[in-house]
């Protein structure tokens, strides 16, 4: 075997095995600012607002503005600097952005039966900005491009037949066994953060579990887990259980 192609096949090595390393990281490299992710937050939230209004009805957004300000103040997190607003949306769906911004979707108040419930969807969110996930994805997407782009090159310095066919497919490699398995982590990161400053702020905590019970319901046609970046709400469920015997 010659020298180069021994090199070209050891790095590629090396280059397939980094990923799995990285998923097993406690913190992965955080490669985007405060300020930028906060300015790209913004961007999308006025995206969001250009394609979806917001919500009309305002005693949606009177529920949702009590149960913020509570749970915000239990985070010790002034309401300044802070968008959380119902979107006119059927959509059974919350998201949260850099930058302090929080949609909830009209469709949720209709799974949700109390303000314990609607504060463990708020809390979540609160809880993914808490723990920078939006930076965190942001930074894996970063090096998934960049690790993508060398294997790429490589391959091609080798002129290795359908070379970009097979970078493309280690890219969903990347996406399926570094990005989402690390994206639900987060996910129950968010529950755990969430469900703490829910009992903080005075909410009953034993609620998420009805909570998720509903939105199985509501969302009997889901992917596999394997292909979500969310759990799936039955492993949800045993997740916030084993959470609130610590609480």
């Amino acid at each position: 075997m010659c020298q180069s192609c021994f090199t070209r096949r050891a790095f590629l090595g090396a280059s397939l095995t980094a990923p799995v390393a990285l998923s097993g990281c406690d913190e992965a490299p955080n490669l985007v600012s405060d300020e930028e992710a906060a300015r790209m937050g913004q961007e999308a939230w006025e995206q969001m607002l250009e394609a979806t209004p917001l919500s009309r009805n305002r005693s949606y957004q009177e529920a949702l503005d009590s149960v913020s300000m509570r749970l915000l103040s239990a985070a010790g997190a002034g309401p300044e600097g802070w968008e959380i607003e119902v979107f006119a949306s059927p959509d059974i769906n919350a998201f949260a952005l850099p930058g302090g911004k929080i949609g909830v979707y009209e469709g949720m108040f209709n799974v949700v039966q109390n303000e314990s419930q609607l504060a463990a969807i708020v809390g979540h969110e609160i809880g993914h900005l808490e723990a920078e996930h939006s930076q965190k994805r942001m930074s894996a997407q970063i090096a998934r491009n960049a690790g993508v782009r060398v294997v790429d090159f490589f391959l091609n310095i080798g002129g290795i037949e359908y070379s970009g066919e097979i970078a493309a497919a280690l890219g969903l490699g990347l996406d399926y066994g570094l990005l989402l398995p690390y994206s639900r982590d987060q996910e129950l990161e968010a529950d755990a953060l969430g469900l703490t400053t829910m009992s903080a702020a005075g909410f009953n905590p034993q609620e998420a579990v009805t909570l998720w019970q509903r939105m199985q319901a509501a969302n009997a046609n889901r992917a596999p887990e394997f292909l979500a970046t969310h759990p799936t709400p039955a492993s949800r469920i045993r997740e916030i259980e084993a959470i609130l015997e610590t609480i």
